[in-house]
């Protein structure tokens, strides 16, 4: 059996730094609040002009930020000199996305030298709940020596 990687000591500031260049969370509003070895988290406000035609939260946005969150907690365990990309991520939305905020969360499932997979939930927080409202497991790929690509 494989040991797991170690988190490297500047995990931490190299996901803050890619997540502050990330123009999408930014168009959003949402913020990192949240940075351990292998767990992310996400929160995300309301915001009307966010909501599908019905009001509620938008998969595309759930799907966005459950994406981002997956990425970053497979980044956290990476090496220094690598970046994440998604290679594959499937969706399940379980309830509307109705609360006063939103809370994503990403978890590394399995740690691979070349591939990741992450599992992410996102949860819409109300006055008196918490409801999980979507899943989302991810394939991430571990990439090295490409210059184009900074984490």
């Amino acid at each position: 059996m494989a040991v797991p990687r170690i988190a490297e000591p500047d995990f931490k500031e190299r996901v803050e730094q890619s997540f502050a260049r990330q123009a999408a969370m930014k168009l959003i509003g949402a913020q990192l609040t949240r940075c351990e070895p292998g767990v992310v988290e996400v929160e995300l406000p309301f915001r009307a002009d966010l909501t599908q035609q019905h009001g509620f939260l938008h998969a595309g946005i759930v799907s966005t930020a459950l994406d981002a969150v997956c990425a970053y907690s497979a980044l956290t365990m990476m090496p220094a000199d690598a970046a994440v990309l998604t290679i594959e991520f499937k969706v399940n939305l379980l309830a509307p996305g109705k609360g006063d905020h939103f809370l994503f969360r990403g978890n590394v499932t399995k740690q691979g030298r070349t591939i990741m997979v992450s599992d992410g939930q996102a949860f819409a927080v109300g006055e008196t709940e918490v409801k999980l409202v979507a899943t989302m497991t991810a394939t991430l790929m571990v990439v090295k020596d490409r210059e184009d690509l900074q984490d």
